[in-house]
């Protein structure tokens, strides 16, 4: 897992020129194939402390599994929790993808110590291959016994500022729109740590995870709001925060 993650480092794509939420990778890929780079989980623990003293527990500092297969379930995998469920977690953000060509860039805007690596952002699962534009919200991917279908980008929260080290680090996620993606599971099962995944359905309404990242932002159109909230797929909460900036705009 290593080397294929040295690699990618190895030879970073600029980002474009002028776009307001620029990728990390250059051509889009029409590849019906997920790689993974890692699979990663953790259970809660303290990760750090509030000013106040209270103690900060996230199942955020995930780590690589050594098992050649886990179990998937309709909320986790296997030896994978989640901390506060009011926001985290649930059927629709059962697992988190988040692509590894970001960490080359995030690495160099940031040169933390250590470097950020698979599991750095809390993703279960490490990829390359598939940005923010190019995967569609309602995305169905086969994994093993496992079905499962992208929801939403993710919305940090403060427990990664903690996690990276980086009081910044929201603003920063928001801004560059590299948020990765939540996936529900469709069907449960044994799934390969090595992989393969394959992109088995493209939602045909081609909204992609940075259309519904962009509509939570200032600027975000009503139009392009409308498109997202059209999207059955949609996650249930992110469903509510869009019809929220809907009626109230973005914060």
């Amino acid at each position: 897992m290593r080397n294929a993650l040295e690699q990618q480092q190895s030879k970073p794509a600029s980002p474009a020129r002028n776009a307001p939420f620029p990728m990390s990778a250059g051509p889009r890929t029409d590849s019906p194939v997920v790689r993974l780079i890692s699979v990663n989980v953790a259970l809660p623990h303290v990760i750090g402390r509030l000013h106040s003293g209270e103690p900060v527990v996230s199942g955020i500092e995930k780590r690589p599994v050594a098992t050649n297969s886990l179990v998937l379930d309709v909320l986790n995998l296997q030896g994978d929790r989640q901390a506060d469920l009011t926001v985290h977690g649930g059927p629709d953000k059962a697992v988190y993808a988040y692509p590894s060509e970001h960490l080359p860039h995030w690495n160099a805007e940031l040169a933390p110590e250590p470097a950020f690596e698979p599991g750095t952002f809390g993703e279960n699962l490490t990829t390359a291959g598939w940005l923010e534009d190019t995967a569609f919200i309602g995305d169905v991917w086969s994994w093993g016994e496992a079905l499962l279908q992208v929801t939403q980008p993710r919305s940090p929260c403060y427990k990664l500022a903690i996690a990276t080290g980086r009081p910044d680090m929201l603003k920063r996620l928001v801004k560059t729109g590299r948020t990765g993606w939540y996936l529900r599971v469709l069907r449960p099962g044994q799934v390969p740590v090595a992989g393969p995944v394959r992109v088995t359905e493209r939602h045909p309404a081609g909204i992609s995870v940075l259309d519904a990242h962009r509509a939570t932002t200032p600027g975000g159109s009503p139009a392009l709001i409308e498109q997202v909230l059209a999207v059955d797929a949609l996650a249930a909460s992110w469903r509510a925060w869009l019809r929220d900036v809907l009626a109230h705009g973005a914060a």
